[in-house]
């Protein structure tokens, strides 16, 4: 898989265990083994690989603290901080929305 996706290896394995961990995926050894889906494509969720992946974060970039006592400054934080949090919440509700099975689907408009 990992030469197949330009990935290595490890790190194949390593998000092939978060998905097995969260019971979306299995594992089969020994000759002709491999992995197979625990649920069908309509029943996993993008939401479901997304908390399984370790929910990573949706934006690069975010608001550091603040470092004087500039009250501009904290409501500047606070107003960008209340801003990434709704957007990571719409896009998980988005994603929660959108199975896997939606994927395989030309949506034309």
């Amino acid at each position: 898989m990992g030469e197949m996706f330009g990935m290595d290896p490890s790190l194949v394995r390593r998000t092939m265990g978060g998905l097995r961990k969260h019971g979306l995926v299995a594992s089969i050894k020994g000759h002709g083994g491999g992995w197979h889906l625990q649920r069908p494509t309509a029943e996993i969720s993008l939401l479901d690989v997304y908390i399984a992946l370790g929910s990573p974060n949706v934006f690069a970039i975010g608001a550091p603290e603040p470092s004087s006592p500039c009250l501009l400054e904290h409501a500047a934080t606070y107003a960008t901080k209340t801003a990434m949090h709704k957007a990571r919440e719409l896009y998980e509700r988005e994603l929660g929305h959108v199975s896997v099975a939606d994927l395989a689907v030309k949506k034309r408009d």
